[in-house]
């Protein structure tokens, strides 16, 4: 009898470790399919990059030129090191780069998180792929016009008892972040849609945070333009609030 109830027990109990190990061994094949669809994606956009970075170096001395423009100096900059001609290039190449890769790396992070999305989620979402680059070259494009105006307000500070040759790689490093935290914090309102979207916030939740958002906008304005001018957070943080306001109005009227 004892042999009939083991017999029993391990004939039911068989099927069910069958399935599981079954769905063991499906979902370490998931996380690995997943992990590498991320090294696939990951590696197109450093493509893209790469590419975009070739033209940049190819136009090397064309990007200087013009990137020195709206500086208030009509000198040669100077170059401190050896090797500081070189990694300009290599720079103003990595953020050409960037730009022209960046409607290839907004259509990769798509092709990534679109599959766990919704079909009607997928649909509402899809048009702010071409907004996200709009608003990536509007950052840059509105960088471009903050230059001239954060140099001016820094130069301005000289006098006789100092004599302004302006480093060439701290010039260029000072552009060049410029440019990305511009590009790339401007890209803030498409995140809000996206998870609006997926329910994560709200408009009535956007609304009641605006003081802690003001002051967030105001901090991170702050950090991450390069300078210590009072121009480029400025216009930053005013550029981010006033997004951030139509951002809110854009979301209470699609009914979230």
């Amino acid at each position: 009898m004892d042999d009939a109830e083991a017999a029993s027990s391990a004939s039911v109990q068989a099927p069910s470790g069958a399935p599981a190990e079954a769905t063991a061994e499906s979902g370490v094949m998931s996380l690995v399919d997943h992990l590498a669809e991320l090294r696939t994606r990951i590696v197109r956009s450093f493509i893209a990059i790469f590419v975009g970075a070739i033209v940049g170096f190819w136009f090397g001395e064309e990007f200087v030129s013009i990137l020195k423009a709206p500086l208030p100096y009509d000198g040669p900059l100077i170059a401190l090191g050896i090797g500081d001609p070189f990694a300009i290039r290599l720079r103003i190449a990595l953020v050409v780069g960037i730009i022209l890769g960046m409607p290839v790396i907004v259509w990769q992070i798509w092709a990534f998180v679109a599959p766990g999305l919704t079909a009607p989620e997928r649909r509402t979402i899809r048009p702010w792929l071409v907004l996200a680059f709009v608003f990536f070259v509007t950052g840059v494009g509105i960088a471009w016009f903050v230059l001239p105006f954060a140099a001016g307000f820094l130069l301005q500070f000289t006098s006789d008892d100092f004599t302004f040759v302006p480093d060439a790689r701290k010039y260029f490093d000072f552009v060049s972040t410029l440019f990305l935290a511009f590009g790339l914090l401007l890209e803030f309102p498409i995140v809000l849609v996206a998870l609006s979207r997926v329910g994560v916030v709200t408009s009535e939740l956007l609304r009641r945070s605006r003081r802690i958002v003001i002051l967030g906008i105001a901090i991170f304005a702050a950090a991450v333009t390069p300078g210590g001018d009072l121009v480029s957070p400025g216009v930053l943080g005013v550029t981010m609030f006033i997004l951030y306001e139509l951002t809110i109005v854009l979301i209470r009227r699609s009914g979230r």
